[in-house]
């Protein structure tokens, strides 16, 4: 996996990874020690404290009665400002720009804490994409020559193989499809490792999974997902928040939360007026 610094990771470097090279690329040293903890504190104490909450790609995890040793926290900008920084971290707002174009949104921010013991998930691709085991479902001819997402996994624990690194199969973003038992996922990938501090941000389209946790600590994310403008975001997030939050943003976090994009809008009742177009 390619591994560059806040300084080194020019937009066109990345995006070219992301696109055409393995689909994932590392940003060593990203967040500070102190927002590490902070956000870590936070996580361990939600997911200490809060019922089960959904989860994704779990299925033999629930069948086998492990799925509590995966836990979720949704909705961070309303758990801690920490959270706000790293969704809008200015490296990766200009890589992101560059890949989903100018007025891209934010399509979710959560946390994935896997305990020691916790199951792996099974390979698959990140929304929208994420149901295209049926993909008569989506439009015909759909295909990843362009991106409908960017993943950021923002690391919080020490990422290796034994705590459950994600694992990816490098190149596999560049045909749109779900893996299958037939792709030899788990005898051809390789792993996103790293240090508390640093970022992956890849290509959501890239087959990839955690992996089991056979460490003796946890192994905590947070997880962020971007999409092009005008892709319905998975989770609602300024229903979510607190009004006084939402009135507050900031420019950037106001274009994340899709503030900026009016659709859908009731137009019946919307002033009159030309309001598309160059003209």
């Amino acid at each position: 996996m390619l591994s560059l610094t806040p300084d080194t990771a020019a937009p066109e470097i990345v995006v070219e990874e992301l696109m055409t090279g393995g689909g994932a690329v590392r940003l060593t040293g990203l967040f500070t020690a102190d927002e590490v903890a902070e956000a870590r504190a936070i996580i361990m104490r939600h997911s200490e404290a809060d019922a089960a909450k959904v989860t994704h790609f779990q299925g033999a995890a629930e069948a086998d009665g492990t799925l509590a040793l995966q836990r979720r926290v949704w909705n961070l900008l309303a758990k801690g400002e920490v959270f706000s920084r790293m969704a809008a971290h200015s490296v990766l707002m200009a890589i992101l720009r560059r890949f989903l174009g100018s007025e891209f949104i934010m399509g979710s921010i959560a946390a994935n804490r896997i305990l020691p013991g916790g199951p792996g998930q099974e390979p698959h691709i990140d929304y929208p994409y994420w149901d295209f085991h049926t993909p008569q479902t989506h439009p015909m001819g759909l295909n990843a020559s362009f991106p409908m997402n960017a993943q950021v996994s923002v690391i919080l624990d020490p990422f290796t193989e034994e705590s459950g690194a994600t694992a990816y199969v490098p190149g596999s973003q560049k045909e749109l499809r779900y893996p299958t038992e037939d792709d030899r996922f788990f005898e051809r990938c390789a792993r996103m490792t790293g240090d508390p501090g640093d970022a992956v941000i890849f290509f959501g389209a890239a087959w990839h999974c955690a992996m089991p946790n056979r460490s003796d600590h946890d192994r905590n994310a947070v997880l962020i997902q971007y999409l092009p403008k005008w892709v319905k975001p998975m989770e609602d997030m300024p229903a979510a928040l607190p009004a006084d939050f939402v009135a507050a943003a900031s420019d950037d976090m106001c274009q994340l939360l899709g503030l900026n994009y009016p659709y859908p809008e009731v137009l019946d009742v919307a002033e009159g007026g030309n309001t598309e177009g160059r003209a």
